[in-house]
């Protein structure tokens, strides 16, 4: 009987994020790091898989993951700047946080502060 699992793709489907996302959980928080991300049940040439029965302990492993500026503290400069932008372009705090929360789990290899820029030079044109 050929057994199933869920690779990189199948688990970010299964969490509603994309394959980004969880590539940089994996890099985030590896094994040996104080919250590491569920290890995979079985690796084939490199690329891991998990058993479709564990989405539930990856999700539980994700909702106790630490929200964006957990820790408090004022906001970067960039991050204020994109919010008085996206205000400006018509969204409420809460909606811009969202859509830069999604543009930076999609373009991992950027950062936060390359992330506003590009979302502010968008609405500039």
């Amino acid at each position: 009987m050929t057994e199933h699992y869920l690779g990189v793709l199948g688990i970010a489907e299964a969490l509603g994020v994309t394959r980004h996302a969880v590539h940089k959980w994996r890099s985030r928080y590896p094994g040996d790091s104080d919250r590491p991300f569920p290890e995979p049940d079985v690796e084939i040439d490199g690329a891991p898989g998990w058993r479709p029965d564990r989405v539930q302990e990856i999700i539980r492993w994700r909702d106790g993951l630490p929200g964006r500026g957990a820790g408090g503290g004022r906001p970067s400069a960039a991050r204020q700047d994109y919010l008085k932008a996206a205000l400006a372009q018509g969204l409420d705090r809460d909606e811009a946080l969202r859509a830069l929360a999604a543009f930076i789990a999609e373009f991992p290899e950027m950062t936060e502060p390359e992330v506003c820029a590009w979302l502010m030079e968008r609405w500039r044109r």
